[in-house]
């Protein structure tokens, strides 16, 4: 399903500091779009809510529309939470749930938690797609509430990370750490770019950081695609991997069998 605009919810009518207040308190969030998904974000079918603002600038970020804050429209957590509501049937018939996505929904943690808490009242499953940077930002009550942990590890070594996202890894690696002690379920993600993240040494090193980690039930494969490149160039943001062409099944085959080797169950998207 295409992602569906938030025109249809109550527009938040507050003056400025009120707003403010009510977003520093996650009254109210920067949401920029909705979509029901199957088996994507998580099992069963699953309300998949993307949030505004990241502090990554991934290189082949599919929404970079999604960065800034203030792209998003203004939500109440409460009118949120009814319409997620009207799918409550849907998850329950099919094992799914929510899915709070991004941009980084952490940017945004109190907000996240409302969510969250009010979807565990519901009865509701729940993940939290992430890249870890924030990690620090999600309280423990906030990970009570949280069934699955989509975590974007999106290379082994420093000096990758940073040319990939322009910042540090470790923070995703204290995040996975601390997941793995509370023994939250976690689904690893691995963007496969030629050229970028698909060195031998970086891909072993992915591996060797996963396998550390006996709550990671999955690691998703997401080889590199250009359908993300128009958005870059709609909003003017210089993009570096136009001539960058998929990953051969040759390739992913490779990475596949690497991190299968440190016995990681690996599924290609």
């Amino acid at each position: 399903m295409t992602a569906a605009l938030l025109s249809d919810l109550p527009a938040v009518e507050l003056d400025r500091s009120e707003r403010l207040a009510a977003m520093r308190s996650g009254e109210v969030g920067a949401v920029h779009s909705w979509e029901l998904v199957t088996a994507v974000d998580g099992p069963g079918t699953r309300m998949t809510t993307f949030l505004t603002g990241c502090p990554l600038r991934c290189r082949y970020c599919q929404n970079p529309d999604t960065w800034q804050m203030r792209a998003g429209t203004e939500i109440r957590a409460e009118d949120l939470l009814a319409r997620i509501a009207r799918y409550r049937p849907v998850f329950e018939m099919t094992g799914g749930g929510i899915t709070l996505s991004g941009g980084e929904p952490l940017m945004q943690p109190r907000f996240v938690a409302r969510v969250l808490r009010g979807a565990k009242e519901m009865g509701l499953r729940t993940a939290l797609d992430t890249s870890g940077f924030l990690g620090a930002a999600a309280t423990d009550e906030m990970l009570d509430d949280v069934d699955l942990v989509l975590l974007d590890v999106k290379a082994g070594d420093e000096e990758t990370y940073r040319r990939a996202t322009g910042r540090a890894l470790q923070p995703t690696l204290d995040f996975g750490g601390r997941l793995a002690a509370r023994g939250t379920e976690v689904w690893v993600r691995f963007v496969l770019v030629p050229g970028l993240t698909d060195a031998e040494e970086n891909v072993d090193n992915v591996a060797r950081i996963v396998s550390r980690w006996p709550n990671v039930s999955r690691v998703e494969v997401l080889p590199f695609h250009q359908m993300g490149r128009e958005k870059w160039e709609r909003l003017g943001i210089g993009y570096t991997l136009t001539d960058v062409a998929p990953p051969s099944p040759e390739l992913v085959a490779r990475v596949r069998h690497q991190l299968e080797a440190h016995g990681l169950p690996t599924y290609v998207g």
